[in-house]
């Protein structure tokens, strides 16, 4: 009988991002039934024109829209933008992460930089949160520092701090970089995507948000990390402090003399090119100064050169006008070219880029089911009583109001859907236009929604990146969050006044 007891017992389970989605589209479909139908007009742009709004005949959406939504949300249709062209880039991204793993480039970078700052490590807690932070801005950097505590952990006990301070240097580095994504393509790329606008729009104002979240987060770090050096009671996990030495310590040889050899140090250059190149194509020069031209100008003397023109091709595009597809482009180039220089055969760079673009493949069909949230909701003529309610409410309201409310909205909604890009997806084609109406810009309601989901995602139970390094380091989620809770606090007050004085900017 007690047997038959325990079997019934069964422990929740947070659903999947699909499932959440999908039941998301069911939820919206059915309100396309009890919501009136309305349109707004809009401008050559596409804008929204304030104050248009007109009701129209209802189209409730049935099963057979439910199910079609995901796949119009994939390929576009008339009303709604298709997700085809991100999700490529999502695979392609994953596919170069791919083959830079299966040189161990990373991995070994970041080892040889632990190795130097032997006897030194306090300074290793700025340098390696910076690095990590930007592999957070610009590639969305998380699973990926699973590989990183097995060496941060054995090299902060021995030098007197804990196993906290090693998962705090990867983890809130790589997550505040994330909150203060620049070009993130998993959040700044699939949210500029639904709005239509360059993800280099506010790139300027979310480098400066990252230098402020990095800098409190470093010094938070940096002054726990001193106070255990001088009286190891002071740690959180004190307690366990002797259960952890005869775990990690005897793990890992942090005097291991192994060096990255002169292909790794290429791979890492490339690495770092391939990032700054995506930057400097993505950022609208000639937008923020009519007279920048000099890209425009060298693209059109470079291809106009006999030959070389021909050989490169005449239809490259200038920086500061890169979207989607030369952003792809460039990924896959540079994934061809590191196996190149890596000298990696042929079958090794396939099976390396494919196994990235595999790790990557349930990001880009997320951002095709959550497109279709949007889908239902156009196709269901509802998404302009939403944004006509939306523009009623907002009436009035500062853009500083404005911008923290919104913030504070995606805080519980990135609980609900812990994929970035997947709730990007779904919200920025409403919220986005709801900023038009409060005279702030899309980018810098992106930005609002990055912060808020970088700042969820440093404490969340529902994230595999967090939950992931607790259990390597052993350390209780409880204790985590009672470590973060002071953190969490000075991030969100810095962030709300970031955003509230960018708002009038």
């Amino acid at each position: 009988m007690q047997e038959t007891q325990t079997k019934k017992k069964h422990h929740f389970h947070m659903p999947s991002a699909f499932t959440i989605l999908f039941l998301i589209i069911i939820l919206i479909a059915i309100l396309t039934w009890i919501i009136p139908a309305g349109t707004y007009e809009t401008d050559k742009a596409g804008n929204i024109i304030s104050g248009t709004y007109k009701a129209v005949t209802n189209k409730p959406q049935g099963i057979w829209d439910i199910f079609m939504a995901p796949v119009i949300g994939m390929v576009g249709d008339k009303k709604t933008d298709g997700a085809i062209s991100v999700s490529l880039f999502i695979l392609v991204i994953g596919g170069f992460l791919g083959v830079v793993n299966k040189t161990n480039a990373l991995n070994e970078g970041i080892g040889s930089i632990v190795r130097r700052y032997k006897g030194r490590e306090k300074q290793l807690i700025p340098i390696l949160m910076l690095l990590f932070a930007l592999g957070g801005s610009t590639y969305g950097m998380g699973e990926e520092t699973i590989a990183f505590y097995p060496l941060l952990i054995p090299v902060m006990m021995g030098v007197g701090f804990d196993s906290i301070v090693a998962v705090a240097i990867a983890l809130v580095g790589s997550q505040v970089g994330c909150l203060a994504s620049t070009v993130n393509p998993f959040a700044t790329g699939v949210a500029s995507q639904t709005l239509n606008i360059s993800p280099g729009d506010g790139l300027v104002s979310r480098v400066i948000l990252l230098i402020i979240t990095i800098t409190i987060s470093i010094i938070y770090v940096y002054h726990y990390a001193s106070v255990i050096e001088k009286d190891p009671t002071k740690s959180l996990v004190y307690n366990q402090r002797a259960e952890d030495e005869k775990h990690f310590l005897v793990k890992a040889d942090p005097n291991d003399d192994h060096k990255m050899t002169g292909r790794q140090k290429t791979v890492i250059w490339l690495f770092g090119i391939t990032f700054v190149v995506m930057i400097l194509g993505l950022i609208p020069w000639s937008n923020l100064n009519s007279h920048w031209t000099f890209f425009d100008k060298f693209t059109k003397w470079l291809v106009n050169i006999p030959f070389l023109g021909d050989l490169l091709g005449h239809d490259m595009a200038p920086f500061g006008t890169w979207y989607f597809n030369e952003i792809t482009m460039l990924f896959l180039f540079m994934s061809v070219l590191i196996m190149a220089v890596y000298h990696m055969k042929e079958s090794e760079f396939i099976d390396a880029f494919m196994s990235g673009m595999g790790d990557f493949l349930s990001v880009a069909i997320i951002v095709a089911v959550a497109r279709g949230i949007q889908v239902i909701m156009n196709n269901g003529m509802i998404t302009g009583t939403v944004l006509h309610w939306g523009e009623l409410g907002l009436h009035g309201l500062s853009q500083t109001i404005f911008i923290i409310l919104t913030y504070i909205f995606y805080i519980p909604m990135s609980f609900l859907i812990p994929s970035t890009s997947g709730l990007a997806a779904a919200t920025m084609g409403i919220i986005g236009p709801m900023g038009h109406f409060a005279h702030v810009s899309g980018s810098l309601v992106i930005t609002a929604y990055q912060a808020a989901s970088g700042w969820v995602n440093l404490i969340t139970p529902t994230s595999g990146v967090v939950m992931g390094a607790l259990a390597i380091a052993h350390i209780n989620v409880g204790i985590w969050w009672k470590w973060m809770l002071k953190l969490m606090i000075y991030l969100f007050v810095a962030t709300c006044l970031f955003l509230g004085i960018a708002a009038l900017l």
